[in-house]
């Protein structure tokens, strides 16, 4: 029997030739669920399949743009299996009753149920490739990735850690700066985290530098650009004021690219630009050229 039946003056499809609908089906009723499936990069405007995102490091197929990525998933990427998870048991209180939009605790609230973590940054020890290593990692999803008291405390334990161990240091960054809502509490944590790191050089232990997409205020005047090999990922913001800050304040056009990492490393304030896919791998030798006799921090 034909598949087509001509049915008041139009052509229609055959019941017959239709099958009987699945319940189970979910493309029942002429719908098909999509929500959360696809990903829209903001880069090149291509849909992407949330899965192949995921395979593919977060970093978009068709154009390379680094998607953020949240902090357990920086140090599944980095580290070999078999890590440790440290320092997670710190909270931020609130010293100064802080209320803007809405109250400081709050904030503390929310973002600890978003993220599941006490604050902005997850400490572990473990390996990349064959070297043991202290990591430390910002989370951006965590109030912006911003630096309070316990962000401070557990980054400075990390480089204690490291330096007592004698095993390198490493730490990613991904912040808009300091955490307004602690005040000088949070000021505080530029010198502290500085005054470690220059122990830790004294002690001639390596620390690497990965800045990420944003690095900004207070973190990138402090400790992500002390390292002994300062590096981001391609496209990363980084900078202490804003562009749109620093137009207003010198009445001037910034040229292209400003404070992008690409510009950063022209001008000579990074060492590399390491794609996020290769970033375990040039780690491991950068790591393994860092460790050899006669390195002095």
């Amino acid at each position: 029997m034909s598949w087509f039946k001509r049915q008041n003056g139009s052509i229609g499809i055959e019941a017959s030739a239709v099958p009987p609908a699945d319940p189970t089906d979910p493309r029942k009723n002429g719908s098909v669920r999509t929500e959360g499936l696809w990903v829209k990069c903001p880069e090149c405007g291509k849909p992407i399949f949330r899965a192949e995102l995921e395979t593919n490091a977060h970093v978009c197929p068709h154009c390379s743009y680094h998607f953020k990525l949240d902090a357990r998933s920086r140090v599944a990427l980095l580290l070999e299996p078999g890590y440790s998870l440290i320092d997670l048991d710190l909270r931020s209180t609130d010293p100064l009753e802080f209320t803007d939009l809405k109250p400081y605790k709050r904030r503390l609230a929310e973002a600890q149920k978003k993220t599941g973590l006490n604050d902005a940054i997850v400490n572990a020890i473990g390996c990349i490739g064959p070297h043991p290593v202290v990591l430390s990692v910002m989370e951006y999803g965590f109030i912006g990735g911003s630096m309070g008291a316990v962000v401070g405390e557990t980054i400075a334990r990390a480089v204690d850690r490291s330096r007592e161990t004698g095993h390198p240091l490493v730490i990613v960054s991904a912040s808009g700066g300091a955490r307004m809502m602690e005040g000088i509490a949070s000021l505080m944590q530029l010198a502290k985290i500085s005054a470690a790191l220059g122990r830790l050089a004294q002690a001639g232990v390596p620390y690497i530098s990965l800045m990420t997409d944003p690095t900004t205020g207070g973190v990138t005047a402090s400790f992500a650009m002390l390292g002994d090999l300062n590096v981001a990922e391609p496209g990363a913001l980084i900078g202490f004021a804003g562009p749109r800050v620093i137009e207003q304040t010198i009445r001037q056009k910034l040229p292209e690219g400003f404070q992008r990492s690409e510009f950063l490393l022209s001008h000579g304030f990074l060492d590399a630009i390491v794609d996020r896919k290769g970033q375990k791998q040039w780690l491991t030798q950068a790591l393994g050229w860092l460790g050899r006799p006669g390195y002095v921090g």
